[in-house]
């Protein structure tokens, strides 16, 4: 899944980013409600998770902005604020699961899953294709041609990002940032490490390579019928 977390308080921020990361998340983060509103109504996420109280804009408000929006995204409210009026308002304001802070980590994960689920065939995306390639993001299952394909948690990750940006040349910066959360060059070659790796999964024995390299740009993952020759 893609995830924003939306959360001013940098401990909990960074708690949040770090389990849903190992989790194998796609995560993105704001720590005032300004910038969260901006990349919820700026970029494509299959859940929410909107902190109540923030600077700039509150939740409830930036919950009512998605809403009129037309955005049907799952958002679920984090609030230390746990009494049933508070938990009524959330809900009837366009939040559609609410948990109040402090929380288990196992339990935040169960409710986004059902939160996943409960939309599935609606708003969110839950399977991935590019080609004969195929991606559950529920089950964590990738095929190719129908054969199985076992990935390590950010081997998923990082191609769970190409398919998701396929067709799109994605610099190493682009991926640096949105599948290691690096926001500098560390000056390593993980990424062509992972590609190199994804590559004898994905088109060892295919006559057709969907993971290609652009030269002096970054990488691609199309379908043959649009790779260039």
């Amino acid at each position: 899944m893609r995830i924003l977390v939306i959360e001013d308080d940098r401990e909990t921020r960074d708690y949040l980013v770090q389990g849903l990361t190992q989790a194998g998340h796609v995560v993105d983060s704001a720590g005032d409600g300004k910038d969260g509103l901006f990349l919820a109504l700026d970029q494509d996420f299959d859940v929410l998770i909107v902190d109540r109280m923030l600077p700039g804009l509150d939740g409830l408000s930036i919950v009512e902005t998605v809403r009129k929006s037309e955005q049907q995204t799952p958002i679920l409210i984090l609030s230390a604020l746990g009494e049933v009026d508070d938990r009524v308002e959330g809900l009837q304001r366009g939040g559609d699961d609410y948990l109040v802070k402090p929380f288990a980590f196992s339990e935040l994960e169960a409710r986004l899953d059902a939160l996943v689920r409960r939309f599935d065939g609606q708003a969110v995306a839950t399977r991935l294709q590019v080609a004969d390639l195929e991606m559950d993001l529920l089950t964590r299952r990738v095929k190719r041609a129908g054969r199985e394909i076992e990935l390590q948690p950010r081997e998923f990750r990082l191609l769970e990002y190409l398919m998701r940006h396929s067709g799109q040349v994605l610099t190493r910066t682009m991926l640096l940032e949105k599948v290691w959360d690096y926001h500098f060059d560390p000056q390593t070659n993980v990424i062509d490490v992972h590609i190199s790796r994804l590559r004898k999964k994905i088109d060892k024995d295919f006559d057709e390579p969907l993971i290609q390299t652009v030269r002096g740009a970054g990488y691609v993952l199309r379908a043959p019928e649009t790779a260039s020759s």
